[in-house]
């Protein structure tokens, strides 16, 4: 189990124009060879946009880009003609394929945090494809067969205990709170990435959310 603290990850962004983004994995000018993928996972950031801040369009391909809205709201549009609204507990997922335009803005009054996770397709090409999940449930994973990888929710109260998968590759993501992860503290923000993960459980220190991506070997 290799653990990514949250102060580790690459800060980027424009502050000026309201946008905060810490990057977990090589991105944009930060370039890490060590550091490229994990996985079928090759991005993980936490964005951070003040009201009327966002993304102007821009381009994707080859790329399965899930979106897991913190606070506030997203307003996304792409060049498909779709333009949705992200909230929490809403898994947005956007194929990019061989080729799709987009833009990302908080269109709100109040701040807005986001993860956004890039996975690798098994395969590159095809049409471009989008979906929200409203409200996802706990005990309901959400496959993404396009990168063979399976995003697991877990919301635990103090004390409560989960089951990690058992797979090739495990990416955790600890988005508040305080979770013990086969042993290890994980504060928000911070990251593990299991491999050849067998009996490994998380439990909540405090009331906890985290994400888990089941990921099989390539």
């Amino acid at each position: 189990m290799d653990v990514r603290r949250a102060h580790q990850r690459y800060r980027g962004g424009d502050p000026a124009a309201g946008i905060d983004t810490w990057h977990a994995f090589s991105f944009g000018p930060h370039y890490d060879p060590d550091n490229l993928r994990f996985g079928a996972v090759i991005a993980c950031n936490e964005e951070r946009l003040a009201p009327g801040a966002g993304f102007d369009e821009h381009p994707h391909s080859h790329t399965e880009i899930v979106t897991w809205v913190v606070e506030g709201e997203l307003t996304h549009r792409d060049s498909t003609g779709r333009e949705t609204v992200v909230r929490p507990g809403d898994v947005q997922r956007l194929s990019a394929a061989s080729g799709v335009r987009h833009v990302e803005r908080n269109a709100g009054p109040a701040p807005l945090t986001f993860l956004q996770m890039w996975l690798a397709p098994l395969d590159p090409g095809g049409d471009p494809s989008y979906e929200v999940v409203p409200g996802i449930a706990d005990p309901t994973p959400y496959a993404l067969p396009e990168a063979g990888a399976m995003l697991h929710v877990r919301r635990l109260s103090a004390g409560e205990r989960t089951a990690v998968p058992d797979a090739a590759y495990v990416y955790a993501h600890v988005v508040r709170g305080v979770v013990l992860l086969d042993g290890e503290e994980l504060g928000a923000g911070d990251a593990a990435r299991i491999t050849d993960a067998e009996g490994v459980d998380a439990e909540a220190v405090v009331e906890a959310e985290l994400l888990l991506w089941e990921m099989a070997r390539r």
